[in-house]
């Protein structure tokens, strides 16, 4: 009997070890997002992250997805926060969605795009590709500035040979019946479409599991 339970016992140490090491080796996505992908308003779980995770699962991909998203982040502070990041996680993918609140906060755009090569730059040092996330905003500075701000993602990616998801609540942004009463953020029903909008891009770039 004892040596039965010591042989159960040995067997769940392997397992165990077994699946730490796999966890360990997994390759890792990296979202550095504002509250669109911290799940602002809902629960973290319905989140179009939280799905991406789940769906890459189901479809047989071995990657481990960190968000490392924050509500109200701006680019400069994405940036700030990017090499620690880029050190603990060591991600394979870095899904880059900043730059709404620079928008909303009228912030210089010059700024923003530089912030933005600069985390490309950052993670490209770090072994990382990078995905971009396209983002719009409302014309509440007048279309110049508005125009200004959407023209940075396409040219940032053309740039940078970079994919893009264009603007990443399209279909989404002008349904009020998916989004929240502050008409800025995605309810938990869009949550799923927006993943709708990332997976065509992101999925060609992943490799599977063996």
């Amino acid at each position: 009997m004892r040596q039965r339970l010591l042989g159960w016992f040995c067997l769940w140490l392997l397992l165990s070890a077994s699946a730490f090491a796999s966890a360990q080796t997994a390759p890792k996505i990296l979202v550095l997002g504002d509250s669109l992908s911290a799940g602002y308003g809902i629960d973290v779980e319905d989140g179009w992250v939280e799905l991406l995770e789940r769906r890459l699962e189901r479809e047989g991909f071995p990657h481990q997805v960190v968000n490392a998203s924050v509500s109200g982040e701006t680019t400069e502070g994405g940036l700030k926060r990017l090499p620690r990041l880029l050190e603990a996680h060591q991600p394979e993918w870095v899904i880059l969605e900043l730059g709404g609140n620079d928008g909303l906060r009228g912030y210089p755009v010059d700024e923003m795009r530089s912030n933005l090569e600069d985390a490309v730059a950052l993670s490209r040092e770090a072994g990382a590709k990078v995905l971009v996330l396209g983002i719009q905003i409302p014309p509440n500075y007048g279309r110049r500035y508005t125009d200004q701000f959407t023209a940075v993602y396409p040219a940032l990616a053309e740039e940078k040979a970079l994919p893009l998801v264009p603007f990443m609540l399209e279909g989404i942004a002008t349904r009020q019946s998916l989004m929240q009463r502050d008409g800025i953020h995605p309810n938990a029903d869009a949550q799923p479409l927006i993943l709708d909008n990332v997976w065509p891009v992101l999925k060609p770039l992943l490799r599977p599991s063996p």
